[in-house]
C-alpha cells in the first residue's frame, strides 16, 4: 500500500521553469503560463501517476464575488464550492501548515475483481499526510516525512531539516480571495478527477488487469461534503484496461471511491515509546536530536487518545469516563441477526480498559439510517465502523490508522467477510466435536455461531486498539489446566485473546469442560493497563517509560503475562493453534479426539438428500487439524525459547528447547505419524468421495514432516547447542538414532513405510549434495535471520559428515530378500544411498525444496490471518 508519495526531481526543474515563466512575463505584456504535467512512475509495477503544476490558462485572480457568485457555500473545515461544474476549496489562512490525514477507501468495486489485497467496497487503498501551503499567488499540497526527527532545539535539527525535504504533491493557482481576506480559493477539480496515486485505485489491481489510464471522460466527482473537522470526496472512475474481471470485451474498470480529509490535532499526543516485552503495533523513527551517540532507533506504539474526565478522581484510584469514547459503528450491510454479537465483541474490552483506569471506555453501536443522520458515511474517516463483505473468504481483520507524529489511533475499519462463518463452524467442530454435542450438526444454531463471532469480534478489535498477535499466551497454561471445568470456565483457553488459540481440543470425553474457546483475559488487561494508562503532570515520554519499565519488571518471568512475537520460526512456545505447555502431550490429547470425531462426521452432519461435498471438506479440515499437531511438536526440534529483556534482567534472552523435550518431539513423530495412520484411511466414508487422493496425500504429509525435522537451519541449532551444552543437549546424532529407529524399524514395511523410507533417504542426499546457496542468492546473514533461518555455509558444517555417516548405516542394516516388492524396494534403496554419497549426476537447484531442506516450518496448513 502505498504511504507516501514522492515527485521525482523532474519536479524541481518545472517549478524552476514556472519561476522563468513568471519573470519573463514582466517584460511582456500578455504571457500565457504553461502547463506542466509531471508524470511519476512507480518502478516496481509500471504504473504512472500524474499531478499538474502551474495553471491550464491563466486568467488571474478574480473577486470572490465574480467566481462564486450565489453559490452557497457548503461550509466545514474547507468551505466547499460547486461552480459550474467545477469544486472548489476555501482554505483559511489558519489551517496553512496543518497536517491533515488523507485516507481513500473503496466505495464500490467491480463485479469479479480479484486482487492480492484490498477489493471490497468499505476497504482502504491509502492513506497519507498532507499539508497546504501558500507561496506568492499558488497554493501547494506538501508531504510531510516522519521517519527522521530531531527536537527543535536540538543542534541537528537544520541539519535534519535539510535532509528532509516535504515532496509537493501539487500545486494550485490561487483563484480569488474569500471576502474577508483570510483565505484562499482554489479550484481542485482535476485533483479529485485526476489519477494521482493518493486518490487512485491501488498498483497491484493495475498491474493486474493492465491498466493503461484513466478515462477522464467516463469519469467525476459525485460529491464533496465539508464538516467540520473534515472533507469527504466521492469519486466515480473509469480506467482503459487490457483485462476486465469478467469480460474482456468490456476493457473497462470502474470504481467508485471516497477521500476523507481529516485535521490532525494540532497538539500531537504524548507518545508512548515501545517495549518489546508488552506488546503493541507501533511505529519507529530515527532520533539525531539525541545525545545518544548514535542514530538513535526509537518507536511509538500506536493507541487511542484516552483521558479521564475527572483528572482529580482518576488520580484517587476511581474508574473514570474518558473525554472522548471509542465508538465502532456496524456497518449497515450487516445481516441483523450478527450485530449484537458483534457489538458485544466490542463491548468487552470495558473490562480491559479497567484495569488502566477508565470505564466505558468503549462501545459498539448499529450505525444510523439515513433518517437518523443523512450525513453518515461509513466510508468517512471520522468514524470507525466494522465492514461486512460479501466474499467468500474465510476471513476477519482488524487494521487501524495512527498520526505518523504520535502513534495516536485516528480510526479503524475492520474487514468482516462473510465466510468466515465456514472457518468457525468447520474448526469449531474438528476440534470440540469429541466433547462438545452441541455442534454435532450441518449448521450451527445462530446462538452457537453468534458466540464465535462474538470471539472474534473481539480479537479483531484488539487489533484496532494497538494490540498485535501473543503467540506466546496459549503456552501459559498446563495442558491438564484445560482439561478442567472450573479453570476453563474462569480462563477460557489462554490469558490473551488475541493467541491464535482458538478451540480446546485437550479436554476429552467425561472431564465435562464446557467453556471452549479464548476469553479477553489477564494478558489482555495488562497491555491495556500498560499501553492506556494515563500518567498526570507534564512527564514526557522517558519519564513514563521508566515509569512503565518498573510494571513490566514486576511481572517479569510470570507466563500469564509473557508477550511471544509473531514471525519466529525457532521457539515453540509461539505458534498458531497451538494450546497449552507440552506439544507433544497436547497433541496426543488433539488426535484421540480426532480419532473419535471421523468416524462420526457422516452421521453428526448428516443432510437429506444432499452430496458428500461437506464430508470431503471436513475429512480434509481432520488432516489439516492433524497437520497442525505435526507441526506443534517438530517446533520443538532445535528449537529455542526467546525472552526478551533489558541490561538490568537477570539470565538469558536465548535458550535451548531441553533434551528431554526434543526427543519427546521426535518419539511422538515415530508413533503417530511415521508409524502409518490408519485411522485416517479404515473408515467407510473414504469411499464416498475419495478417488485415489487421500492416501497419497497421507503419503506426502509423512515425508512433508519428515522434510521439517531434516532442513539444515534446524541442525544448525543443535550442532550450536552442543556446542555450548555437551552431553545436556539432543544432538543430531541422538536424533538420527531415534529417526532410525522409527523409520527403519522392525517389521515389513508397507506402501507407507516404503514410501517415508525413500523420502529419509531423499532428503538426507539433498542436504549432502544440494547447492542451497543458490536458493537466496545475494542474502545476506540477517535477511536469512529475518527468514526464518540460520545462517550457516553447508558445505563446511558438520551437517555433511553426519549425513554421510547416517546414509551409510542406513545402507549396511538394510535386509536382503522378502517378497517381490520388498526386494525391489531395498535394492532401490542401496542404489539411491549409492548415489548420494558417489554423486555421478551435477548438482542441483534446491530453492523449490527449501521448505523441507534449509527453512523451518510446516506444510499443508490452512490458517486464517486475522
Amino acid at each position: 500500500m502505498t504511504k507516501n508519495t514522492r515527485v521525482s526531481k523532474c519536479l524541481h526543474a518545472a517549478l524552476f521553469s514556472l519561476a522563468v515563466l513568471a519573470a519573463s512575463s514582466c517584460a511582456t505584456k500578455k504571457q500565457t503560463a504553461q502547463t506542466v504535467t509531471l508524470k511519476t512512475t512507480n518502478t516496481a509495477t509500471g504504473t504512472t501517476s500524474t499531478a499538474t503544476v502551474g495553471p491550464s490558462k491563466k486568467e488571474g485572480i478574480k473577486k470572490f464575488s465574480d467566481l462564486v457568485g450565489k453559490t452557497k457555500a457548503d461550509e466545514g473545515l474547507f468551505n466547499t464550492y460547486k461552480v459550474d461544474g467545477k469544486y472548489y476549496f476555501e482554505i483559511p489562512d489558519s489551517l496553512l501548515n496543518r497536517e491533515m490525514l488523507v485516507v481513500t477507501r473503496f466505495v464500490k468495486t467491480p463485479a469479479g475483481l480479484k486482487s492480492f489485497g484490498q477489493q471490497y467496497g468499505g476497504e482502504q487503498i491509502n492513506d497519507q499526510v498532507w499539508k497546504w501551503q501558500r507561496r506568492d499567488k499558488q497554493v501547494f499540497v506538501r508531504v510531510p516525512s516522519y521517519s527522521v526527527i530531531a527536537d527543535s532545539t536540538s543542534d541537528m535539527y537544520q541539519s535534519v531539516k535539510n535532509s528532509n525535504l516535504d515532496a509537493v504533491l501539487a500545486s494550485f493557482d490561487i483563484k480569488a480571495y474569500n471576502k474577508d481576506t483570510t483565505g484562499v480559493l482554489v479550484d481542485v477539480t482535476d485533483l479529485y478527477n485526476g489519477d494521482l496515486a493518493a486518490l487512485s485505485i491501488p498498483d497491484n489491481i493495475k498491474k493486474m488487469y493492465k491498466v493503461s489510464s484513466i478515462d477522464a471522460s467516463r469519469s467525476y466527482i459525485d460529491t464533496i461534503k465539508s464538516f467540520p473537522v473534515n472533507v469527504e470526496t466521492r469519486t466515480l472512475k473509469t480506467y482503459r484496461a487490457g483485462e476486465s474481471p469478467t469480460d474482456n470485451t468490456n476493457a473497462a474498470l470502474t470504481f467508485e471511491l471516497n477521500t476523507s480529509m481529516v485535521l490532525l490535532p494540532k497538539t500531537p499526543m504524548k507518545a508512548r515509546i515501545m517495549d518489546n516485552r508488552v506488546g503493541f503495533f507501533g511505529q519507529g523513527q530515527t532520533d539525531y536530536g539525541t545525545d545518544a551517540q548514535k542514530a538513535e532507533q526509537t518507536a511509538y506504539i500506536h493507541r487511542w487518545r484516552l483521558e479521564p474526565k475527572d483528572e482529580a478522581a482518576y488520580a484517587r484510584g476511581e474508574l473514570v469516563e474518558p473525554k472522548k469514547q471509542i465508538v465502532y459503528y456496524v456497518d449497515p450491510a450487516t445481516p441483523k441477526k450478527w450485530i449484537p454479537y458483534l457489538i458485544a465483541g466490542i463491548n468487552d474490552w470495558n473490562k480491559a480498559f479497567e484495569a488502566a483506569g477508565f470505564k466505558n471506555a468503549i462501545v459498539g453501536k448499529e450505525a444510523p439510517t439515513a433518517k437518523q443522520d443523512p450525513e453518515f458515511s461509513t466510508e468517512d474517516a471520522r468514524y470507525s465502523v466494522v465492514r461486512y463483505f460479501a466474499s467468500d473468504v474465510q476471513n476477519a481483520y482488524g487494521p487501524h490508522i495512527s498520526d505518523p507524529r504520535s502513534g495516536e489511533i485516528i480510526e479503524s475499519h475492520v474487514g468482516w467477510y462473510h465466510n468466515v462463518m465456514t472457518l468457525l463452524r468447520n474448526w469449531y467442530f474438528i476440534q470440540t466435536a469429541a466433547v462438545n454435542p452441541n455442534v454435532r450438526m450441518a449448521k450451527f444454531t445462530d446462538a452457537q455461531m453468534g458466540e464465535l463471532i462474538r470471539f472474534v469480534s473481539s480479537h479483531e478489535i484488539g487489533h484496532t486498539l494497538g494490540l498485535p498477535h501473543n503467540f506466546g499466551s496459549s503456552y501459559a497454561y498446563p495442558v491438564d489446566s484445560l482439561r478442567s471445568k472450573s479453570f476453563t470456565d474462569k480462563h477460557g483457553t489462554a490469558p490473551s485473546i488475541m493467541d491464535y488459540a482458538r478451540f480446546n481440543y485437550i479436554a476429552q470425553p467425561g472431564d465435562n469442560v464446557t467453556r471452549l474457546y479464548p476469553q479477553i483475559g489477564e494478558y489482555d488487561e495488562w497491555s491495556v493497563k500498560w499501553g492506556y494508562s494515563y500518567f498526570p503532570g507534564n512527564k514526557t515520554a522517558k519519564q513514563e517509560k521508566e515509569m512503565l519499565d518498573v510494571w513490566t519488571k514486576a511481572k517479569a518471568g510470570n507466563p500469564l503475562y509473557y508477550f511471544g512475537r509473531q514471525g519466529t520460526s525457532i521457539d515453540p512456545r509461539l505458534q498458531n493453534e497451538d494450546l497449552g505447555d507440552n506439544a507433544m502431550k497436547a497433541s496426543t490429547y488433539g488426535i484421540a479426539n480426532l480419532k473419535r470425531i471421523l468416524p462420526n462426521i457422516e452421521k453428526w452432519t448428516y443432510q437429506k438428500g444432499e452430496d458428500f461435498d461437506d464430508l470431503r471438506d471436513l475429512y480434509n479440515e481432520v488432516i489439516g487439524q492433524y497437520n497442525r499437531y505435526i507441526g506443534h511438536v517438530t517446533m520443538n526440534i532445535g528449537g529455542m525459547n526467546e525472552n526478551y529483556k533489558t541490561y538490568d534482567q537477570k539470565g538469558p534472552v536465548y535458550g535451548f528447547v531441553s533434551k528431554s523435550l526434543q526427543h519427546d518431539a521426535v518419539e511422538f513423530l515415530n508413533k503417530q505419524v511415521f508409524t502409518t495412520p490408519y485411522w485416517l484411511i479404515n473408515n467407510n466414508e473414504l469411499s464416498k468421495f475419495d478417488n485415489g487422493v487421500v492416501i497419497n496425500r497421507i503419503k506426502a504429509l509423512q515425508v512433508s514432516a519428515l522434510g521439517n525435522v531434516l532442513n539444515a537451519s534446524r541442525m544448525a541449532r543443535m550442532f550450536d547447542n552442543e556446542t555450548r551444552n555437551g552431553a545436556s543437549a539432543y544432538t543430531v546424532a541422538n536424533m538420527f538414532n531415534d529417526l532410525r529407529s522409527g523409520i527403519f524399524g522392525a517389521g515389513k514395511a508397507d506402501q507407507f513405510k516404503r514410501n517415508l523410507q525413500r523420502g529419509y533417504v531423499d532428503n538426507l542426499k539433498s542436504l549432502l549434495n544440494d547447492d542451497f546457496t543458490r536458493a537466496f542468492p545475494g542474502a545476506t546473514s540477517a535477511q536469512l535471520a529475518n527468514m526464518g533461518l540460520t545462517p550457516m555455509n553447508i558445505a563446511l558444517s558438520d551437517i555433511r559428515p553426519m549425513v554421510r555417516t547416517e546414509l551409510s548405516k542406513i545402507s549396511a542394516s538394510l535386509p536382503k530378500g522378502g517378497d517381490a516388492i520388498t526386494a525391489a524396494h531395498y535394492a532401490d534403496l542401496r542404489l539411491r544411498i549409492k548415489e548420494a554419497l558417489y554423486p555421478t549426476r551435477p548438482v542441483i537447484n534446491v530453492a523449490a525444496g527449501m521448505p523441507g531442506r534449509l527453512a523451518d516450518g510446516a506444510a499443508d496448513t490452512q490458517d486464517i490471518n486475522y
